[in-house]
């Protein structure tokens, strides 16, 4: 409160910021009185981390180090694994001793900008240049999203299933569109519509629905009856040449689905634009 006050003159909003911070939280579903910190996952957090970490920003600055901050998540680079331990060892003593707050050891280490995560973007070496890639486990955990809203139990439409879907296309690749992200878009289009066709197929369920809707899609009697009375499962069915033929990228397009290579083709295009003269 003493650093914001630098800043905030208004009474009003810095007793704002306080009843914020003495609001207390909900264990349990037990009211706790809160004695420090402030509301993880609230809108005032990042703000206050910014306010009293600006100071650890100052003092990274003043020794010369290349770091990058975002609230309380903060990657230092240094040229050895030697300096880094050293850096470590200072910059902590600094954050407790000076700044009076914890560091998390747990999540705190040294290790290569390769393989470290850093608000789920990592690095990548390409000749002699550094590019910005998406770390892993954020494509882990963007395919377990996928896979909820493309699960065969979930009792959705397939309009709301694809306007679901949409959104969450759009926000993730508008959110990592700085990385090279290119293949793993094709991959990740090419999965999600695997999946879709395996909904379909569930969804059609009887032999003869499926025989009717193979029919509709173009294949010949004869073919059709065949694969509607296929004993395969669903995943594997998902793959048949027959359903690539019926279930095309073209007939998904029709169905409004959004791509993940289309949404990064755009915000490519419009990131790279050229700005008009004086701006």
């Amino acid at each position: 409160m003493h650093l914001v006050s630098k800043k905030v003159r208004d009474k009003r909003v810095l007793e704002l910021i306080r009843k914020f911070l003495e609001s207390g939280i909900m264990e349990g579903g037990v009211f706790v009185k809160s004695t420090e910190g402030t509301p993880q996952g609230g809108p005032l957090s990042p703000l206050l981390s910014n306010i009293m970490l600006d100071e650890l920003d100052k003092e990274l600055e003043k020794r010369g180090h290349r770091f990058c901050r975002y609230a309380d998540d903060c990657n230092i680079y240094v040229r050895s694994e030697r300096s880094a331990e050293r850096v470590m060892s200072s910059i902590s003593k600094f954050i407790e001793e000076e700044l009076r707050l914890k560091v998390n050891q747990t999540k705190s280490e040294v290790g290569s900008p390769k393989r470290r995560k850093f608000l789920g973007f990592s690095f990548y070496k390409k000749k002699k240049d550094v590019k910005v890639r998406i770390h892993p486990k954020s494509i882990e955990r963007i395919k377990s999203k996928l896979k909820k809203l493309t699960s065969r139990s979930n009792a959705m439409s397939m309009e709301q299933r694809i306007i679901k879907l949409n959104q969450l296309t759009i926000g993730w690749t508008s959110y990592f569109r700085i990385a090279d992200m290119k293949s793993h878009c094709q991959e990740l289009d090419e999965w999600v519509r695997r999946r879709l066709r395996m909904c379909h197929w569930k969804d059609w369920k009887k032999i003869g629905t499926k025989f009717t809707n193979l029919i509709k899609l173009g294949i010949e009697r004869g073919k059709a009856w065949e694969f509607a009375n296929t004993r395969k499962g669903y995943w594997r069915i998902s793959k048949s040449p027959i359903l690539h033929c019926t279930l095309t990228n073209s007939y998904f397009k029709e169905r409004k689905l959004v791509t993940f290579s289309q949404t990064y083709s755009k915000l490519s295009n419009f990131t790279n634009r050229p700005m008009p003269n004086g701006t």
